[in-house]
């Protein structure tokens, strides 16, 4: 596998990475994090995947030794909207997807790497990172499992009136 920068020609396979991730949730009955629609069959968030092929955003890709996309992470130095400014010089992975036909293969490993080096070569001693925190919190507990520490809870009113429940994770670099 090789972990490469990314553009704007490989949306199309992000969004079929994002589109499988959805399926393999849904059918665990895992609803909550992302919904049970494709990523593809939205235009709002086709439109938000797209703009991660353009600065201000680095795109890192895992290519499968076939050619094959089978992951990706997208990294900023600044936060999203709903997360807590730190108080200090960051990178923050925007958004990390795998190939779920091979979960277990080490690739999300592999991604998070390559973003503490990325975050090591800009000279920046901060790595954050959010994801669902809802249910049994599996999530979380595989980012700490990937050397992250839990940092703040938060939740996202969704149109729905429910609640997205999220957690920031960070290494020190």
């Amino acid at each position: 596998m090789e972990i490469r920068n990314g553009g704007p020609e490989d949306i199309p396979d992000i969004l079929a990475l994002l589109d499988g991730a959805v399926a393999w949730l849904a059918a665990l009955g895992r609803t909550r994090q992302w919904g049970s629609e494709p990523f593809s069959a939205t235009p709002a968030r086709v439109e938000h995947i797209a703009k991660y092929a353009a600065e201000p955003f680095l795109l890192r890709l895992a290519v499968a030794d076939d050619g094959r996309t089978v992951g990706s992470c997208v990294l900023s130095g600044d936060r999203p909207g709903y997360a807590t400014a730190a108080d200090e010089p960051e990178v923050y992975i925007r958004n990390l997807v795998t190939d779920r036909a091979r979960k277990g293969s080490g690739i999300g490993a592999a991604l998070v790497a390559d973003a503490v080096e990325e975050t090591r070569r800009r000279g920046v001693g901060l790595l954050r990172v959010d994801c669902y925190a809802g249910g049994d919190r599996r999530l979380v507990g595989r980012y700490r499992e990937l050397g992250f520490t839990e940092t703040e809870y938060f939740e996202v009113e969704q149109p729905d009136g429910g609640l997205w429940q999220g957690q920031i994770l960070a290494i020190r670099v």
